[in-house]
């Protein structure tokens, strides 16, 4: 028979994990990391409407970013919609 564990944080909101590596003192940003690019995204564009961003936009807005440093030909749209949504998600939290 199977026995359910409730553990006492699967009721709690879990902070999404940022993927962040450091060279040199140096924060780098790669596409894994959707939350932290939807944050730098946030805080360079904080008058956008996000009703009217393109996933083309956030992947052109991504690579420029100065601590961007993976392989653009990378991305797709699972990844630009990640953004998206991390990015739509702290603005209705107001984080």
């Amino acid at each position: 028979m199977h026995k359910s564990i409730d553990f006492p944080w699967s009721s709690a909101i879990i902070p999404p994990v940022i993927a962040l590596s450091f060279t040199n003192n140096h924060m780098t940003l790669t596409w894994e990391s959707t939350y932290a690019i939807a944050l730098e995204l946030r805080r360079q564009h904080p008058d956008v409407n996000l009703e009217e961003v393109s996933l083309g936009q956030i992947y052109n807005w991504t690579i420029q970013l100065s601590e961007f440093e993976d392989d653009a030909a990378l991305a797709n749209d699972e990844i630009l919609h990640a953004i998206f949504q991390d990015w739509f998600e702290e603005n209705i939290n107001g984080q």
